[in-house]
């Protein structure tokens, strides 16, 4: 997500205020309520931690191997989890909520883990290119509203620049408009510009994120004028089609259950299962800080939340995230 949008909205919350503030009147308790209500705080996304969006939410499955790279729109996600797939690899959910892109590309298959992380945000809008019968089942039978180009989903498109099957777009403003999915709800993510003393005494520095999920190496690095973690792939920053660098101001490293999932890909390789109910080790970097802690997601419909080891919420700068959900037994430096 960029940096930008909170700029905008930081003006925005401004304006809002600076108004209420020169439109007194002389109508003594009725006056002051209504000036009460019109400098009343903008709603906050919980997605973000930034100003709520009136969109719904929109869930894109995306290439994440050199294949698919550029990607586009995913600097505009508000959260971004790298899942691992067959043969090491890995793919990304994308989240879109505070802005949905008219292209995001390249759009690849669910997998059968899939509504179980997107659960949590509610019975959202979930696109895909398709899925083997293994992988698409558990998204129909979900209460998930699915958009899939095999089925003749609305909003899909081919690049012609590219080799197909890395070259399927979606319009989200199309399929948002087509599809009438829930607005951002609680997902038990806490939101602070700033630390505490005491939060950022139990911090450690955290200039990079090294760590693996499946066999594919996953870095962030920590880019003290931007304020955000660049990710990087072979030495190199990420940038979308258009140039925008791929970064956020949180990651989370979420260390998981990761299991056989009982099928195998074109290749014979065995597909692979993430379970992101339950609980587990998790590592949260920010402000180039990092801070130990515990997930805990107790069942399907519930959120995750991020606590230290005394039980207290671990707050994420505002303006989005990116989760790599590695194996129990990952590395992480």
């Amino acid at each position: 997500m960029s940096r930008s949008r909170w700029t905008v909205s930081a003006g925005v919350v401004a304006g809002i205020l600076a108004l209420s503030a020169c439109s007194g009147s002389s109508g003594g308790t009725k006056s002051t309520a209504a000036a009460s209500s019109s400098s009343a705080a903008p709603a906050v996304s919980p997605l973000t931690g930034m100003r709520a969006s009136g969109s719904p939410v929109v869930a894109v499955k995306i290439e994440d191997t050199a294949n698919g790279r550029p990607q586009a729109g995913t600097d505009k996600a508000d959260l971004v989890y790298i899942e691992q797939v067959e043969g090491g690899l890995t793919r990304l959910l994308a989240v879109f909520n505070s802005s949905l892109p008219k292209t995001v590309e390249p759009v690849r298959s669910v997998r059968a883990n899939d509504p179980e992380l997107a659960s949590e945000f509610g019975n959202i809008i979930f696109v895909a290119s398709g899925g083997s019968a293994r992988g698409l089942g558990p998204l129909l039978r979900s209460s998930l509203r699915p958009v899939i180009n095999d089925r003749n989903g609305p909003g899909f498109s081919r690049d012609n620049s590219r080799p197909v099957p890395y070259n399927l777009r979606a319009d989200l403003t199309t399929i948002a408009d087509k599809v009438h999915g829930p607005k951002a709800a609680d997902i038990g993510l806490n939101w602070s510009a700033r630390l505490t003393a005491a939060q950022t005494a139990q911090t450690k520095p955290g200039p990079q994120v090294a760590t693996r999920v499946g066999a594919t190496s996953v870095g962030f690095r920590w880019d003290a004028k931007s304020e955000r973690y660049v990710r990087i792939i072979d030495g190199r920053v990420q940038k979308t089609v258009d140039g925008s660098v791929i970064d956020t101001p949180n990651v989370i490293v979420q260390f998981c259950h990761v299991r056989n999932g009982g099928g195998r890909d074109a290749a014979g390789n065995s597909t692979r299962y993430t379970s992101t109910i339950g609980h587990g080790r998790a590592v949260v970097f920010r402000n180039g800080r990092r801070i130990e802690g515990t997930w805990s997601r107790p069942a399907a419909g519930d959120g995750t939340k991020l606590t230290t080891s005394d039980g207290k919420p671990i707050p994420l700068t505002p303006g989005g995230a990116w989760f790599a959900l590695v194996a129990t037994d990952a590395p992480l430096s």
